[in-house]
């Protein structure tokens, strides 16, 4: 059990797996390799019924919690991950935001304890490779800043994981949907600044996933309570199947020798 390739993807919120991972997860289960996915958060600060936003009057935090937990279930067994960890932690809300004040924020656990739990996880587990978001979390989220302090912490404590990576999106695949959504009529709704993503140079490896971008899109679809947050799914086909026919990640930590420094496979060198 201890030589079992395995892979633990380590995510903010419910739905948080699906765009940057999912196909990831759903490619690893298919070749045979044990996927865990933690998912730190319950989401209370997503979108109520009806679109009623955090903060505003009617707004059930306990109640959305509920449905996303079951959204994240049923995205999970869509991406066929073997093994779902769901920490509990209370969703800290969006930088800025009042709900980052609260002591039982995620992003307020000290990190001894939320790093401990999954210090325990990669223990029982022993995943060879680990993915997380960057030192920013991606686009500077309080929980997705702690997943990935969490997931730093509980490697070196652990010494388990032969690699580390970090999700990342290259500026070049930034600017090319934006101009195929542009041309398709697509409106996304906002403009990327220059700098949105990182530069490609420093992408380090890069995962064909087009053979699962259809069940990215259904793993994103069972996230409907969150739907008018997820811009992806107004996209057309063709743009989505273009957006996720690639994921892109940034190698943080590795000391597998045979690991080449340019990747199209997180497990290369461990196979």
């Amino acid at each position: 059990m201890e030589h079992e390739l395995t892979l633990m993807a380590v995510h903010a919120h419910p739905d948080d797996e699906v765009l940057s991972t999912g196909g990831l997860l759903a490619r690893c289960a298919a070749e045979g390799v044990r996927t865990v996915l933690v998912t730190c958060t319950n989401g209370e600060q997503g979108d109520d019924a009806g679109g009623v936003k955090p903060g505003e009057p009617g707004h059930d935090a306990e109640g959305v919690a509920r449905r996303r937990l079951a959204e994240v279930r049923e995205s999970a067994g869509i991406l066929a991950v073997e093994h779902l960890e769901l920490l509990g932690y209370r969703d800290s809300g969006m930088e800025g935001w009042s709900t980052n004040e609260d002591p039982l924020a995620f992003a307020n656990v000290p990190l001894e304890e939320s790093a401990g739990r999954l210090a325990e996880l990669m223990e029982r587990y022993r995943p060879q490779v680990v993915v997380t978001y960057d030192e920013n979390g991606g686009y500077g989220h309080p929980d997705h800043i702690q997943a990935h302090r969490i997931a730093v912490a509980a490697t070196e404590k652990t010494g388990i994981p032969d690699k580390l990576y970090y999700t990342a999106i290259p500026r070049s695949g930034i600017a090319q949907m934006f101009e195929f959504a542009k041309s398709a009529g697509v409106d996304i709704g906002f403009e990327p600044p220059d700098d949105f993503g990182v530069p490609d140079e420093m992408i380090t490896s890069v995962v064909d996933v087009g053979p699962y971008a259809a069940r990215k899109v259904k793993a994103l679809e069972a996230h409907a309570s969150q739907g008018e947050n997820i811009f992806f799914l107004r996209l057309p086909e063709e743009v989505q199947h273009m957006a996720f026919a690639n994921e892109t990640f940034i190698r943080h930590f590795n000391r597998v020798d045979a690991a080449p420094d340019r990747e199209d496979d997180l497990f290369a060198g461990l196979r």
